[in-house]
């Protein structure tokens, strides 16, 4: 009697293992990618309220440092220009309701930016000098873009009309070279309350100051601006 062979009982556990090991892989892996979405990336956590930004400056506080500053918020302008930082003891009033400071680099190279309620002939050089502006002679006058440019053998400026105010950016031919003051000039605007709150001395620092004095002002003669080489260039 010829004996037939039979397959061996193992086969179906076999397969029923590799199965359930499958599947028990396939559930691992489908655990860790849920728990690691259930944690936020840092940067989203950083983005939430332990990261948000410094409130903003209150308004009242920022005017009330400008006046005690004897200054106008509205009229502080701030700029950049690359290298350069401003001089926070160099702000201050000009004229009556002015503004000025000056902004500096390591060289010594400086920077001034003023804002003045002056006649339209101290932006436009083309109509002329200044009456009695007691500047050097020109020696360069021209229209740049919305400003004007002006130039005499040591300084150089470039001014716009902003309103009946004129925003002059300037400084000395030697020290400062006309493409860094035109790009001061272009970045030139009026401060917004996160910069006023950086420009402006912080509330009672300026308690029993005396009056700010102009700095074009000789210490001695007739009081007369000295326009050697100022802010008009």
């Amino acid at each position: 009697m010829t004996s037939r062979s039979r397959s061996p009982r193992l086969r179906p556990l076999h397969l029923t293992t590799t199965l359930t090991m499958a599947l028990a892989l396939a559930l691992a892996l489908t655990l860790t990618a849920t728990g690691c979405g259930t944690e936020p990336a840092p940067d989203t956590r950083a983005a939430g309220p332990s990261g948000s930004a410094d409130p903003a400056p209150d308004r009242a506080e920022l005017e009330a440092r400008a006046s005690a500053a004897q200054l106008v918020a509205e009229h502080v302008w701030v700029t950049e220009a690359a290298g350069y930082a401003l001089a926070r003891q160099s702000v201050g009033v000009l004229g009556d309701d002015g503004f000025g400071s000056v902004y500096t680099e390591p060289e010594g190279g400086q920077i001034k930016l003023s804002v003045e309620r002056l006649p339209h002939a101290d932006a436009d050089c083309t109509d002329g000098p200044a009456a009695g502006g007691g500047q050097e002679p020109l020696v360069t006058c021209e229209r740049d873009g919305e400003q004007w440019y002006r130039a005499t053998e040591s300084g150089h400026a470039y001014a716009r009309e902003q309103g009946d105010l004129v925003v002059t950016l300037s400084g000395t031919r030697r020290e400062v070279d006309r493409a860094t003051l035109r790009s001061a000039a272009l970045a030139a605007h009026r401060a917004d309350d996160d910069e006023l709150d950086r420009v402006l001395p912080p509330a009672g620092e300026t308690a029993g100051r005396q009056p700010v004095e102009r700095g074009d002002l000789p210490p001695v003669g007739d009081g007369a601006p000295n326009n050697e080489v100022g802010a008009s260039g």
